[in-house]
């Protein structure tokens, strides 16, 4: 069986609600319930006509990279191309810094795990993991450590029969055999062989798998493999109540599924397995599919506890940067805080989207990078196949500290000559000025100071006023000279359209930034889809109404993409956009949380809530667990 990715979902202590895509949002119109909630849980909605080919960075053949693009409508993005690209990319930087590798303070160090080969049990949880006392930032404590261990076979897994037909639904699941802690089984089965395959009525093949009696907190394995088969198969695990909780689409670029998840309660579970691109609108209806996908036979392992944990303890202070990267039998990397809670989980490496002055290591089956909130005990973690791997772990101090300078983030709403290509766009462009934007949003000539005050103040109150030690300068073009190219400006250009620079996006940053050791970057916020037609809910006229302040409302939703695209240039990944956790690097897709309508679906009235930077769920599209800390990440990037 294959074990070359591993696709994880954990649960945590932070309370986020699942919270469907409004009427008027970019993917409530496409198809029904099932792709929505499909959506919601990372996997893509259109054909992967480019996964797999060869990928420029930056390409734009495939729309705006997601991962550092505000994308209009992201239920349209071509994920599987761009992990494509992500892991050709990251390759390449990682051969160049292999190349060329940034000079350390002292030798790192060399750790073994002290669990015997073969053994499981013995590091398995953060309560027993492997403590590496002479790691950390600290005086006396190494920055570099490299840990050689070994993972431990899986339990072997029991042959169990398929199911008959119909399976294709909750109540008609058949058993996954499994057993309790510890236990393995593997069947083989056919997706398009039901009622509602290709030869039936075509809504679409479903085989559910009943797992019963789990306890919380066990680790719940599913692997799908087709060697002889074309089925592209997704795996989407239901919960006693139905509620779909977890899921995986493709893994490590193949179009096979692979997911570990760590069930939150005890209790009965029903895991999916289909064709993509089916999606099922009522998992307790096998006849609500939306079209059969791609058939084929497959074979499934299912697992409870039943691989090998390799977990290390180290010590971190408040704004320690750490970044890690594991090779050979290791595909998945995730830090823990010191309450327990998944920070950052891997099983891809994106260290591209770091910029070229980042220290933090690449490389490897998967890298993670972790800004620390608090001063404690952190838990790296490695899952993978069977056999040795090897860990490389790197800690820093964030780079304004380090360097000992206060950046300087500068608004320009004047308009600018600027090179799109770093964002994947035509070249040198002239971007139009914010000015030339604000008939679209019928405001007045006489009303454009106070438009630009307000998307100033809201700048500054998410990256300084939120932020206690913060001192970063905000500059805007109307009150101060333009400073880019000093030391320590970083621009975030307000103006132009997707015409004008070539880029199909909202927002893009330069790079994603984990400490902000690059502190003279570009960022673009385009303000022709902002301004467009009132009928597409990315338009802030989307929301306005005769009762709106108008420039109250488009002055602090331009501030928080403004603060997005900041997020991103000092430390951020995206967020999930779909719960109600409202967080200043959510993605798009779900416009009224990141431009802060209330409950009334109207801007600029009374009941707006403000968004800030926060804890919350990484983006599920984009291949990471866990929850991301923004605030913390934001803090540290811009503190002195």
């Amino acid at each position: 069986m294959r074990r070359s990715s591993w696709i994880v979902a954990t649960t945590s202590t932070l309370a986020i609600l699942a919270l469907a895509a409004p009427a008027g949002s970019a993917i409530a119109g496409k198809r029904g319930d099932g792709a929505r909630t499909a959506q919601r849980l990372g996997v893509q909605l259109v054909p992967k006509n480019q996964a797999g080919k060869s990928a420029g960075a930056f390409s734009n053949a495939k729309g705006a990279n997601p991962l550092i693009g505000l994308l209009s409508d992201p239920s349209t993005a071509d994920h599987a191309y761009w992990k494509s690209a992500t892991k050709q990319q990251s390759a390449k930087r990682a051969a160049k810094r292999t190349a060329a590798p940034k000079a350390l303070a002292v030798e790192p160090l060399l750790v073994d795990e002290e669990e015997p080969d073969g053994i499981r049990g013995g590091n398995d949880t953060l309560a027993t993991a492997q403590l590496i006392p002479a790691f950390g930032s600290a005086t006396n404590r190494r920055p570099a450590a490299r840990i050689l261990g070994t993972l431990a076979p899986s339990v072997a897994a029991e042959p169990v029969d398929a199911a008959p037909e119909d399976n294709g639904s909750i109540p008609l699941a058949g058993d996954s055999g499994l057993s309790g802690s510890g236990s393995s089984t593997t069947t083989e089965a056919t997706i398009g062989d039901g009622p509602h395959g290709s030869d039936g009525d075509r809504t679409g093949d479903f085989d559910f798998y009943a797992v019963r009696g789990a306890s919380a907190g066990q680790r719940l394995f599913v692997d799908i493999d087709t060697p002889a088969s074309t089925l592209d198969s997704v795996v989407i695990l239901y919960d006693a109540a139905g509620n779909a909780i977890a899921a995986n689409d493709d893994a490590s670029g193949s179009l096979d599924s692979l997911l570990i998840f760590v069930l939150p309660a005890a209790g009965d579970y029903s895991v999916s397995v289909a064709g993509f691109p089916n999606f099922q609108d009522d998992p307790q209806d096998s006849g609500s599919g939306d079209g059969a996908g791609s058939e084929g036979d497959y074979a499934v392992t299912f697992g409870l506890d039943s691989i090998d944990v390799d977990t290390y303890a180290v010590n971190l202070r408040a704004g320690d940067v750490v970044g890690g990267s594991v090779s050979g039998s290791g595909t998945l990397l995730s830090v823990h805080d010191p309450a327990g809670r998944e920070v950052h989980g891997s099983t891809q490496d994106a260290s591209f989207i770091y910029p070229p002055g980042s220290p933090l290591p690449g490389g490897g089956n998967a890298v993670v990078d972790h800004v620390a909130a608090r001063t404690g005990r952190h838990y790296v973690t490695v899952i993978g196949a069977e056999g040795n791997y090897d860990v490389t772990l790197e800690v820093y101090r964030p780079g304004p500290q380090a360097a000992g300078v206060i950046p300087t983030l500068f608004l320009d709403f004047n308009g600018q000559r600027v090179n799109t290509g770093i964002f994947g766009g035509a070249g040198v462009r002239q971007l139009s000025p914010l000015s030339a934007f604000l008939g679209r949003w019928d405001i007045p000539a006489s009303r454009y100071d106070a438009l630009q005050n307000r998307i100033t103040d809201t700048v500054v109150e998410n990256v300084r006023g939120d932020l206690a030690g913060v001192r970063v300068r905000v500059l805007n073009s109307r009150d101060h000279a333009d400073p880019f190219g000093q030391p320590d400006v970083s621009r975030l250009i307000v103006g132009g359209t997707i015409d004008e620079s070539g880029v199909p996006t909202i927002g893009i940053a330069q790079s994603i930034d984990p400490g902000n050791f690059e502190t003279e970057e570009t960022a673009l916020i385009l303000l022709d889809v902002v301004s467009g037609p009132a009928a597409d809910d990315a338009s802030f006229n989307h929301y306005i109404r005769p009762t709106s302040n108008r420039v109250s409302f488009v002055g602090i939703a331009l501030g928080n993409i403004v603060s997005h695209e900041a997020g991103h240039i000092v430390g951020s990944f995206h967020v999930d956009q779909f719960n109600r956790r409202l967080n200043l690097m959510d993605q798009g897709g779900n416009f009224p949380l990141l431009y802060g309508v209330g409950p009334d679906g109207v801007g600029g009235t009374a009941d707006d809530p403000d968004v800030d930077f926060g804890e919350d769920i990484f983006n599920p599209n984009e291949g990471f667990t866990g929850i991301e800390n923004t605030a913390a990440r934001t803090l540290w990037g811009l503190s002195p």
